[in-house]
């Protein structure tokens, strides 16, 4: 919608007119549905683009910036025809998003807490004690890495609704980091020769896991803030980050004697499948885009051959951590094949392939 200038004739926030511009409604944007809902009220050009209803350049300048106001279409390499059409499907904004969080704290909290009562990380294997120290100790690292990184990106998000959505997923992996922080330290007071600096250690120098590190860091490193939200939902997630929460830690878990682990990573799935929709979403209107979307594919095959063969280099380091454990009732080639058609799918939808 086309801003027009007022008789007020000035760049001042108001000075345009449009339909709805004297309404209390709001009506200014087109809802996906036939109504607009309550996270589009509060969501939708929240961050204004003077594009579409101010007749002003942006309201927010940086000295020494690109020029042109705080918002750049050229901080991803992703072209739109319109970028304010993405919605996230989980229509998560602040309120909903700090309750949910709120409720995954508490049951996880719960569950440690009970556990601890009931004297259960006395019954861990001991072999499964080690590999909680190196390796889940170790992943706490990958998962701060990636909220890191799309902290970042949220930055540069050209729509409130793409910031929203890297945003709260941001914040989903820095609590997990968070969750497994505290846990590792909670059961640690109830087992003798605990070591909390077992899993830096792992993360800094074990050979396992530094095609891991060096995944997460080529992502961190990226400039285009699309990149960085695709090749961790796209990429790394079904690739590396399921493997490891689903495929080991989960299944592995309850074998050996532990039967805290898995309620306590359960919820970054429940996270992920949210996320997941959010980003195919709007890749799937980028890829699909009426005048940009053979240019889209043509650039988001370049992220997955990019960051697919580092992933798959992490994915292929970390194979002994399945033979660790006394108990395994998963083998490593199983779970691999799995996240092989999970991305397989993932990838399906948004018409592309590796």
């Amino acid at each position: 919608m086309v801003a027009i200038s007022s008789s007020v004739g000035s760049g001042a926030a108001g000075a345009a007119t449009f339909v709805g511009s004297n309404s209390r409604k709001y009506n200014y944007f087109e809802p996906r549905g036939k109504r607009a809902t309550h996270y589009e009220d509060v969501t939708v050009d929240v961050q204004p683009d003077p594009e579409r209803y101010l007749i002003q350049d942006w309201i927010i300048e940086f000295e020494g910036g690109k020029g042109g106001g705080a918002y750049q279409k050229d901080n991803t390499a992703a072209l739109s025809s319109n970028w304010h059409a993405f919605r996230a499907p989980d229509q998560e904004w602040e309120r909903t998003h700090y309750q949910r969080q709120s409720k995954t704290v508490t049951m996880v909290q719960n569950v440690i807490s009970n556990a601890r009562k009931a004297g259960a990380p006395a019954a861990f294997d001991q072999t499964w004690i080690r590999v909680l120290q190196a390796h889940l100790g170790a992943w706490k690292h990958a998962e701060f890495g990636l909220g890191t990184s799309l902290m970042q990106a949220q930055r540069y998000g050209y729509t409130q609704m793409i910031n929203n959505a890297t945003l709260t997923n941001s914040s989903y992996k820095l609590r997990l980091a968070q969750d497994i922080t505290l846990y590792l330290a909670e059961i640690g007071m109830d087992i003798d020769g605990w070591d909390d600096e077992l899993g830096k250690k792992s993360w800094l120098e074990d050979p396992i896991w530094q095609p891991t590190r060096e995944a997460i860091e080529a992502i961190m490193g990226c400039e285009d803030y699309l990149e960085q939200y695709f090749a961790i939902n796209i990429i790394f997630e079904p690739l590396v980050g399921e493997l490891v929460r689903s495929g080991f830690f989960m299944q592995v878990a309850a074998a050996n004697n532990d039967f805290i682990t898995p309620p306590v990573i359960s919820a970054a799935e429940a996270d992920y499948e949210r996320n997941l929709a959010n980003a195919i979403d709007l890749m799937f209107l980028l890829a699909n885009d009426e005048k940009h979307a053979g240019h889209n594919r043509k650039l988001f095959q370049s992220w997955i051959a990019k960051h697919g063969a580092l992933a798959d280099k992490a994915v292929q380091n970390l194979q002994p951590i399945w033979s660790q454990p006394h108990s395994k009732p998963v083998a490593f080639e199983d779970v691999r094949a799995v996240s092989h058609e999970r991305i397989d799918q993932i990838l399906g939808e948004l018409g592309l392939s590796r």
